[in-house]
């Protein structure tokens, strides 16, 4: 697919959409092409229903400019159509009273206190990614979701973990306090239980001066199903369907209803790219992830050409050219699922264009290995090819992880708890696998990512009116330490081990016998550079045991995670540094070490 196919549904920036502020009073403008006429009505005129008409302008488009309008009013339009009178909220409303309640006009302007001067966006190399559901990781108060101010509160916390960039579940105005997020019925407002707009502009800009990106999950391959004014919007729909914002045929089907947008309308695509752009530019945004998008590039996400949207692919082909455009370091990450290396391939070769994305190739396969009840079940060639796997030969273009939102609920709980089956997770063999799985995840290739509470053994699945137990902070204090040690190796904050950045990365042993995988990775190579990676995914320890180390020389431990610090029902295995040696035959050279029990040690050189 070339440039000019994508170009095709392009039309010019549309000079202002919704309630825009300025000297003269507030603009007005919304797109309504089957209205007969279009009125607003709210603070300014005594909600009066004929008081301020907005004047038809070409393609279905209607404004007007209220002098006597400013910030914080509520609002809405007053739409004659052939299906009556109807009150409808601005689709492109910046804030909201509440999802069934009225739209408030709202200055975009915002006092950031140059808190971008200090910032700098981490490369794909150096990113440790945090995802968080803002209504449930730091609730202050019982029976209430929490909001962004929770969330500041803990991100000094986050920084000496060593985590550099969070990722934020959906927070668009969904119907009542508590949600996912996944069901967005206003997708530019801002969630009212959370803090509105005012609340995320402070956690970014908190964020920021911590020197911590923040990206955005948004969601465009549905809408709502429920609260949403965006249904038959101007009163016009077709086959019973959601009118001009939606597919009226066969294509509108959704897990989630018929409620997928019309992606070959160009007003709608229009729409979706301003909503993107507008998280990255009003709200200083560093990236976005976008749900699900197989329901955007395909009717049914199974693969069958005949299901295939062109008009869906051609949208996020549009929406990641000009965020890079834009915006060249910001990051955007797809949830897609299918392995496909088009998804992030460029543009210009026909893919679409993606940062990185989320990595079936290795979530699925380790999670199984993890949480099999016997060490029989665990086959370290699966591990390998987890390990290994690359899109279009660059690592980072897949983000790894054991846990996260999708993964710890619908049926699925936390890594720790499926291990622990009924049991309370603080056991010796869930602490000790679900702790491996972390460790893979930061020595593995790709972009590491937790998921909220991992680092405090939290139990059970997620749900959106369940908090996250920031008691389990105290209680599993050890855990959380061995979390920031990896992570900072990871990130190589101490400076000696900086392979775990590199894109290389080479198999030194597999044994399936033992369960026991060693691997090497670097980014130039040398002192301080390549890493070497041992773990044991056996419930035996092994003495006296013979890896093959890339180099011959000295090799200091770094890690090993069955220190006594970490949890007192750890056996404290003691393992000293490596010291590789020419095998006889000189093609080789081995050190011989000991390793716990469902455990890893990392080693890199000094000189």
């Amino acid at each position: 697919m070339n440039t000019a196919e994508i170009v095709q549904y392009q039309k010019s920036d549309i000079a202002g959409m919704g309630a825009i502020v300025h000297k003269s009073g507030v603009s007005f403008r919304v797109w309504a092409p089957h209205a007969q006429e279009v009125f607003v009505v709210g603070d300014f005129n005594e909600w009066e229903q004929d008081a301020t008409p907005l004047e038809h302008e070409e393609n279905g488009y209607w404004s007007v400019t209220v002098p006597d309008a400013y910030t914080g009013q509520q609002y809405k339009y007053l739409l004659k159509t052939d299906a009556g009178d109807l009150y409808r909220n601005d689709p492109y409303a910046r804030e909201m009273t509440n999802s069934v309640g009225n739209s408030i006009i709202t200055d975009t302007e915002f006092d950031w206190e140059d808190s971008n001067d200090q910032f700098v966006m981490p490369l794909q190399n150096e990113m440790v990614i945090y995802e968080l559901h803002v209504g449930t990781f730091n609730v202050k108060e019982e029976g209430k979701p929490g909001d962004f101010y929770g969330v500041i509160e803990k991100l000094d916390l986050l920084k000496s973990m060593g985590i550099n960039v969070i990722e934020i579940m959906p927070i668009a105005e969904f119907p009542g306090g508590f949600s996912w997020g996944y069901n967005p019925a206003h997708p530019f407002t801002v969630e009212s239980e959370y803090g509105g707009p005012k609340g995320l502009r402070e956690l970014v800009k908190a964020a920021h001066k911590l020197n911590i990106a923040v990206i955005l999950d948004v969601v465009y391959n549905h809408f709502g199903p429920t609260d949403m004014d965006l249904w038959q919007f101007d009163g016009w729909s077709e086959n019973g369907m959601g009118g001009i914002y939606f597919y009226h045929d066969w294509r509108s089907k959704t897990p989630w209803g018929d409620t997928r947008p019309d992606y070959g309308r160009s007003e709608v695509r229009q729409y979706i790219r301003d909503n993107a752009l507008m998280w990255l530019e009003e709200y200083r945004m560093d990236g976005l992830r976008m749900d699900m998008i197989p329901y955007m590039r395909n009717v049914n996400a199974d693969g069958n050409p005949g299901n295939d949207l062109h008009d869906g692919y051609t949208l996020i082909q549009w929406l990641n050219s000009e965020i890079k455009q834009r915006f060249p370091y910001k990051f955007t990450v797809a949830e897609d699922l299918h392995s496909l290396h088009s998804i992030t391939a460029p543009i210009d070769a026909g893919g679409l264009g993606y940062s990185s994305q989320w990595d079936a190739e290795y979530v699925h396969p380790i999670r199984q290995t993890l949480i099999a009840m016997n060490d029989n079940e665990r086959d370290m060639n699966v591990v390998a090819t987890a390990l290994t796997h690359r899109y279009n030969n660059d690592v980072f273009e897949r983000v790894v992880y054991t846990e996260s939102h999708d993964e710890v609920a619908n049926g699925k709980a936390r890594v720790a708890q499926e291990i622990a089956g009924q049991d309370d997770v603080n056991t010796w063999y869930a602490k000790k696998r679900s702790t491996l799985g972390a460790i893979l995840t930061m020595t593995t290739p790709g972009i590491p990512m937790l998921f909220q509470g991992q680092a405090i053994m939290e139990d059970k699945w997620f749900h959106d009116t369940d908090p996250l137990d920031w008691s389990r902070l105290e209680q599993f204090a050890g855990i959380a330490q061995m979390y920031k040690d990896i992570i900072h190796l990871r990130r190589n904050i101490h400076g000696n081990t900086r392979g775990l950045m590199g894109q290389n990365i080479e198999i030194l042993a597999i044994d399936n016998e033992h369960k026991i995988i060693a691997f090497h990775r670097w980014l130039d190579g040398g002192v301080h550079d390549s890493t070497v990676v041992v773990m044991n995914f056996s419930c035996q320890a092994v003495h006296d045991y013979a890896i093959p180390f890339p180099i011959k020389g000295h090799w200091k431990i770094r890690f090993n995670s069955d220190w006594e610090g970490y949890d007192n029902d750890f056996d404290n295995h003691i393992t000293y540094d490596a010291v590789a040696q020419p095998t006889e035959d000189n093609t080789a050279h081995v050190a011989t070490l000991s390793l716990a029990a469902y455990s890893a040690v990392i080693y890199s050189q000094e000189v």
